[in-house]
């Protein structure tokens, strides 16, 4: 069986694929059990491991923190990516990146769309999607916020509203600023579908359905009113913070193409699937 490094294992969707390979053995990399930016260590385990695949999903992706820090950003998102791609020259190489790499202005965005990334994390997946695909073996995975449960309980979209509601806050919720969310299992099989095909390039792997952050807040309202859920709709146009894309959505026809199954709406997924952690 085929050996594949999976990095940010200790995250939502690092764990999701590590625990649903098929046809490859997966060694799941922590932050704690490796630090990518440790270029001389990264490459002592490659020699050890010699993976057959190796699929990034660890980064520095907290919007806030790269602002505070833009040089540790770039380290993380870009060097230590840029870094496991040249190891990873003559294999298979699939790197997570982000629907905030577009500006939001249209939504629906293709692959062959244009980037305009409007914060420091986006700059940074931009320019480390270009990097990764210099290669033509290799593979840039374009997705939205991702649901599920993950190992410390807060890296979901889903987990961060239950924290708040836990604390007993009203969640300001913008009605005008949309995503295409989907659940890390779902991403985490057709990325191992796409590994399976060895397909290599750029694809954008989201949810069906286009939600704005009030839907997506109801949904998990309707599944936790335990919490005494409180929403209050607001205007991204009343957001004073740093600048956010208004409608990021992905348009997954390219991918949807070479699947086994449909990518699902979340509504209809959570519908289809009532013990799903939401």
């Amino acid at each position: 069986m085929k050996t594949a490094w999976v990095t940010g294992a200790g995250g939502l969707i690092g764990k999701y694929l590590a625990e649903n390979a098929r046809d490859f053995a997966v060694i799941p990399l922590t932050h704690s059990e490796l630090e990518l930016t440790d270029f001389e260590a990264v490459e002592q385990r490659f020699r050890a491991d010699r993976p057959q695949l190796i699929i990034h999903c660890a980064a520095m992706s907290k919007s806030p923190d790269c602002q505070a820090n833009p040089a540790l950003a770039r380290k993380t998102n870009v060097e230590a990516t840029a870094h496991l791609a040249a190891l990873a020259a003559e294999i298979g190489f699939i790197a997570f990146s982000s629907d905030l790499v577009f500006d939001g202005r249209k939504g629906n965005y293709l692959e062959t769309d244009a980037v305009n990334p409007f914060s420091i994390y986006a700059e940074t997946k931009a320019e480390a999607d270009q990097i990764v695909l210099t290669n033509p073996r290799h593979t840039v995975i374009r997705t939205s916020l991702n649901s599920g449960i993950s190992p410390r309980g807060n890296s979901g979209f889903n987990e961060q509203l239950q924290i708040s509601w836990r604390k007993g806050e009203t969640l300001k919720l913008f009605f005008d600023e949309f995503r295409c969310p989907i659940s890390a299992a779902v991403t985490a099989r057709a990325v191992w579908e796409l590994a399976r095909q060895n397909r290599a390039g750029l694809y954008h792997l989201a949810g069906s359905e286009r939600l704005s952050r009030v839907d997506i807040g109801n949904l998990a309202a309707a599944r936790h009113p335990e919490l005494n859920p409180r929403i209050e709709p607001c205007s991204l146009r009343e957001y004073r913070g740093a600048p956010r894309p208004a409608d990021t959505s992905l348009n997954c026809a390219k991918v949807q193409k070479l699947l086994s199954f449909p990518l699902p709406g979340l509504t209809q997924y959570l519908h289809e699937n009532p013990s799903e952690p939401f």
